[in-house]
């Protein structure tokens, strides 16, 4: 377990233009574009094979296969996402079975709450359970669906401290729950996209081609 100084959630700008195309009949997975790791995420699911699009409008859901819901900060997420009428349509979208990858705050975002966000997942979470910015770190852990040994970033990353009935616990860290599935929905506590290991986002991909 290394530590990671420094590293820290950061806003996107920018107009959000599909950056990838892959060979016909490559999944289209859009990453939601208002903070986080848009970039690492666009650039792991185009190396896992999915064709790419940033998502910040409404419009933009339409025609995808599946959407990543980085970190970030979730009440700044959730607050983008109000403003720009995104809530309601992401909501509608994931409910009728649009396939998510939800990581950090975006498993913040997915289990509503307090958090206002979606609440596509029946879950309960704590935010910041592993500390303050300076005591983020680096570990391998295994998760179900994807491998052992994987490759996570924590970076005041939450832990879910209750899972639902329908939901199913895939990664855990010192007996913490830090991955959960439920339905097309899969949630990481932790920031696979800053790493070299694609395997999360490969397997992402696969489970959306089925």
């Amino acid at each position: 377990m290394s530590t990671v100084p420094g590293a820290a959630p950061r806003a996107v700008g920018g107009p959000g233009a599909a950056p990838h195309a892959a060979g016909d009949g490559a999944p289209l997975v859009g990453v939601l574009a208002l903070q986080g790791g848009v970039d690492e995420h666009l650039a792991a699911l185009a190396d896992a094979g999915a064709r790419t699009r940033a998502v910040r409008l409404p419009g933009e859901l339409e025609g995808l296969d599946a959407i990543v819901i980085p970190g970030g900060e979730s009440t700044v997420l959730r607050g983008l996402a109000g403003a720009l009428g995104l809530l309601g349509p992401l909501r509608g979208a994931v409910e009728g079975g649009l396939p998510v990858l939800a990581t950090c705050a975006g498993l913040v975002l997915c289990a509503g709450g307090p958090s206002g966000g979606p609440g596509v997942l029946d879950v309960d979470v704590r935010r910041n359970a592993f500390g303050p910015q300076l005591a983020s770190f680096e570990t391998r852990l295994d998760v179900e669906g994807v491998g052992a040994d994987v490759e996570a970033v924590f970076i005041r990353a939450p832990v879910v401290v209750r899972v639902g009935p329908a939901g199913r616990v895939i990664a855990t860290v010192d007996g913490r729950v830090v991955g959960v599935r439920q339905g097309a929905v899969t949630a990481l506590s932790f920031h696979p996209e800053l790493t070299a290991d694609r395997r999360v986002h490969r397997a992402f991909v696969e489970r959306v081609r089925r």
